[in-house]
């Protein structure tokens, strides 16, 4: 099937999948779609990887297109310069989070990529060099200096734009879970700004706080409080 036949005819899907309530519940989240995300990863499931198909879909601009786009690529085929515009189109939190982790950091750019956003003028940008480094200090900490990002975070974190200060502040509290050796100052770190110390927290979830944080996932594998 021609590639715009193929796109066409998955655009006729996605819309069939289109559902008020879904759209709702994605608006609130600043994702302007109306597909339940369930239904999303199974029609990609069926149609699997497609890699010209992904590109396709990215192309549309749609934001339910640009997700199955992201779910059926094949991340290592995308060139540093691409995938640094599609970054930076994609503006729904959504396919920026999906971007990052299904994509950016399956593929052989992610470190370059990762300290070119990070010291990004654009805080959306900058935040997905964020979300690297978060990984980057959980999987691979090795040659990252663990003191200059808490020194960095103390000095930028409470006057960062939202998303912004989300990714550092799960750096933050990544660098207090995964490394003993720097968790008092990360917990002090965390306690002077104040970060999300109020952010409405759901029954049985981990509030973001980044004190409140890392003592429950520390308490979680060692039976002991993080402090």
């Amino acid at each position: 099937m021609p590639e715009q036949a193929a796109v066409a005819e998955v655009l006729a899907e996605l819309a069939a999948l289109e559902d008020p309530k879904a759209r709702a519940v994605n608006e609130r989240h600043g994702d302007d779609h109306g597909v339940n995300l369930g239904r999303l990863r199974a029609l990609a499931k069926r149609l699997r990887t497609q890699q010209d198909l992904a590109v396709g879909l990215w192309d549309t601009g749609d934001t339910a297109a640009r997700l199955l786009a992201l779910l059926v690529c094949r991340p290592k085929a995308f060139e540093r310069d691409g995938l640094d515009g599609m970054l930076r189109e994609a503006r729904a939190p959504k396919v920026h989070d999906w971007l990052v982790n299904y994509v950016v950091k399956k593929s052989p750019h992610a470190e370059e990529l990762r300290v070119a956003w990070t010291a990004d003028p654009d805080p959306v940008v900058a935040s997905a060099g964020w979300a690297l480094t978060t990984d980057r200090v959980a999987k691979r900490p090795g040659g990252l200096d663990l003191p200059g990002l808490l020194t960095v975070i103390e000095a930028e974190m409470k006057d960062a734009p939202d998303r912004l200060q989300w990714a550092m502040n799960h750096c933050l509290a990544q660098i207090g879970i995964e490394h003993p050796e720097h968790r008092a100052r990360a917990l002090a770190v965390g306690e002077r700004l104040g970060v999300l110390r109020d952010y409405p927290t759901s029954p049985g979830c981990t509030s973001p706080y980044a004190p409140v944080w890392i003592d429950e996932m520390v308490r979680r594998r060692t039976g002991r409080a993080g402090a």
